[in-house]
């Protein structure tokens, strides 16, 4: 049984504050981190959503989804496709309630994200990524009871994301940009949707790696497109192509793509942890890195630090000054 029957439309500010307030005693009011110094115009703040529990933004929008719905839905436990981080906000949720919570997870997931899943008390299913994807395309768990919650195209899962945009407005209201990775879509549509509510002059800028970018094909072919993709240890952001669920939102809010190389999202993780002591998973580090290469343009940008979820063996190996597999 899905979450969301229904077609997911642009958050309201109404909708976004009733986010807040629900999820408020869950999650951390993260704060923006100013980078030292100007670079070539651009004034960097980070937004650490890493320091979530669970250590990424997605608990914004787990908590969100599973304290909107009836208790009635919840008999059989909830069930999500996740590369780890949406699960383990869902889990913690599911817990909470007391409830039990199964998780979809594709063989090249982190093992730390696997690792914590099941500490949280979730039933992990790991599985091959085409059958994952398809999971996420068909919006429903095969064979499976409970009540299913899609980790980005859902409409309480993007008002819960939208959360992290509101708090941008309050502490920045200034802000030029803001530049956010892309998974599923459901981050970078919450905040935008959110933010250009209240100041629609805001750039909205979706990070890929050079591995995968599905966001900067279907802004150019004006529909999602399937794209070529090779995994890496970067592994929350950039699928086989744009959601048809969530597209509408995306090309509604963006307003342009940035590009990095693995190379320089590994030298992000590598500053955000020796200059801010900030852990940073690929995805997470993918902004600043953006951002470091000029492409969120000058004035006063916004980084989502999303998660960060990384894998001891590979942070060990970035911090020695090597690339990981």
């Amino acid at each position: 049984m899905s979450a969301s029957p229904h077609p997911i439309v642009a958050p309201t500010i109404e909708s976004v504050l009733e986010a807040q307030m629900r999820i408020r005693p869950h999650v951390v009011r993260t704060p923006l981190i100013p980078l030292a110094g100007e670079r070539d115009g651009a004034e960097i703040y980070l937004k650490p959503e890493n320091l979530q529990p669970f250590g990424s933004f997605k608990v914004r929008a787990a908590m969100n989804a599973i304290l909107s719905a009836e208790e009635d839905a919840l008999a059989q436990g909830v069930v999500t496709a996740s590369a780890g981080n949406f699960g383990q906000g869902l889990a913690a949720a599911a817990r909470a309630l007391g409830v039990p919570s199964k998780t979809f997870v594709p063989e090249t997931a982190a093992a730390i994200k696997v690792q914590a899943l099941e500490a949280l008390g979730s039933t992990v299913r790991l599985i091959p990524y085409e059958a994952w994807w398809r999971i996420l395309t068909s919006h429903e768990a095969p064979e499976e009871g409970g009540f299913f919650v899609h980790p980005c195209a859902e409409q309480k899962v993007v008002e819960g994301n939208a959360t992290i945009g509101l708090e941008i407005m309050e502490d920045l209201p200034s802000v030029d940009a803001v530049l956010a990775p892309v998974g599923g879509g459901g981050l970078i549509t919450g905040i935008g949707s959110a933010i250009q509510n209240m100041k629609p002059d805001v750039k909205i800028v979706a990070c890929e790696s050079e591995v995968s970018q599905p966001v900067a094909a279907a802004l150019k072919e004006g529909r999602p497109v399937a794209v070529p993709r090779k995994p890496t240890f970067v592994d929350g952001m950039g699928g086989p192509m744009v959601l048809e669920r969530i597209w509408p939102l995306l090309r509604g809010v963006v307003s342009q793509t940035a590009l990095s190389s693995i190379e320089e999202i590994v030298a992000a993780i590598r500053f955000l942890a020796v200059e801010h002591h900030l852990i940073a998973e690929g995805a997470g580090a993918a902004p600043l890195a953006a951002a470091l290469s000029g492409q969120g343009g000058t004035g006063k940008i916004v980084c989502i630090i999303s998660g960060g979820n990384l894998d001891i063996p590979h942070l060990q190996t970035i911090l020695n000054g090597d690339m990981p597999d």
